[in-house]
């Protein structure tokens, strides 16, 4: 009931059951007067009843607004709150040196050669960079062959820049993606059988060396993302065996799905496969038991910590990752499909690009991850700071 309706039904009721003897004329304008002002009066008590009556009917906690009504209130509601520390930033080096190549697909991102790595990161790591993910890409010609013997070249683009970045940022944490398709003539994730299906245990044996090769170099963390089954362990070892397990982190793509999401990163790293697809080793999109069970088997076999690639649409998996690995860290990728969808929308005036990279990471955040690769980290570094 409305206050003014309040009021209406206040005084049908007095001209209802009131009968007061009649004053005298001269009275007449200071008892209406009177008359509305104690009308008024009960009609506020009586909605203030009300309210009271409503909020106290069930449970008190009923009442919200007090929690989130000022901007640093809100701010204490998050389990989660974005900081500089989460952050990785995906960075492609060519091992063409001087490089510097804008990649159409992937708005703001370069692939770069190493002589343009510092000039690059020195400003961000002044504005708070904390971490990176190498991803090489070998551009010049005869480099790719079936095993991708590339991958693991001391004179290769990844370990050069492991190298590099030790000696100029010694604080940078410093992240190696492994896998092989940026390096086989094939672009599959893996050693082949003759029939062109994947050779899970010649893969994991090349992996597991080329993890160790990037730890040698002064990797601080290893992240292979090619899927072969048993490959956790395989490098686990190896890095015991090396006497070096103890200071590098092994973190593990546990739930990659297949999809399209990743294309402008294909451009990027010149990695597409030359037939075929990833289907038969990355997981279906619809495959949260098979995510489950892939979570469970990594933690079992040596994670550090966990990782789901893609983030926003597999915000369930993130949740997963959380519950069954609840004393690790769990790492999301929001993808380059990701990125460059929220960059497409906000171009066409759907949202502004700011208030979405911050929705979608946080998004993330209260799914359970502690860790975000994502291509926005040079505007969050200045968007944190302000």
């Amino acid at each position: 009931m409305s206050f003014s309706s309040l009021v209406q039904d206040l005084s049908l009721r007095d001209a209802s059951t009131s009968r007061r003897p009649a004053m005298p004329r001269g009275d007449a304008s200071v008892s209406t007067v009177d008359d509305r002002a104690s009308c008024l009066s009960r009609a506020k008590s009586y909605a203030s009843t009300a309210a009271t009556s409503v909020s106290i009917s069930g449970d008190i906690g009923s009442q919200l607004h007090a929690g989130y009504s000022h901007p640093l209130a809100r701010s204490w509601q998050a389990e989660r709150q974005l900081t500089k520390s989460m952050l990785i930033y995906p960075l492609f080096i060519s091992d063409q040196d001087d490089e510097e190549v804008l990649i159409p697909s992937l708005p703001n991102q370069y692939r770069r050669g190493i002589n343009r790595l510092v000039p690059f990161l020195e400003p961000l790591v002044h504005k708070g960079l904390r971490s990176v993910i190498l991803f090489g890409v070998p551009m010049r010609p005869g480099t790719k062959d079936a095993l991708g013997t590339a991958a693991d070249d001391p004179e290769g683009p990844v370990i050069r820049s492991i190298q590099l970045l030790r000696r100029r940022f010694p604080h940078l944490y410093i992240v190696c993606d492994v896998c092989l398709c940026e390096y086989t003539s094939h672009g599959h994730c893996g050693i082949l059988r003759d029939d062109g299906s994947l050779n899970n245990q010649l893969s994991v044996d090349r992996i597991s060396d080329v993890a160790v090769a990037y730890a040698r170099a002064g990797a601080h963390c290893v992240a292979p993302s090619d899927m072969n089954d048993g490959r956790i362990r395989a490098i686990k070892l190896k890095l015991i065996e090396e006497g070096i397990v103890h200071s590098v982190t092994l973190m593990s793509y546990a739930a990659k799905f297949s999809g399209c999401l990743y294309g402008p990163f294909r451009d990027a790293a010149g990695s597409t496969p030359s037939f075929g697809d990833r289907r038969c080793y990355q997981l279906p999109p619809g495959g949260r038991g098979l995510a489950r069970r892939a979570i469970v088997r990594d933690i079992n076999e040596g994670a550090d910590i966990i990782m789901v690639k893609p983030a926003g649409q597999y915000l369930d998996i993130i949740a997963d990752a959380k519950e069954l690995g609840r004393d690790l860290p769990v790492a999301a990728y929001q993808v380059s499909g990701e990125f460059a969808m929220i960059h497409a929308a906000a171009k066409a005036g759907v949202f502004d690009l700011k208030a979405m990279a911050f929705e979608s990471t946080e998004g993330i955040l209260r799914a359970g991850a502690t860790i975000i690769v994502s291509y926005f980290v040079p505007e969050f570094l200045d968007w944190l700071s302000n």
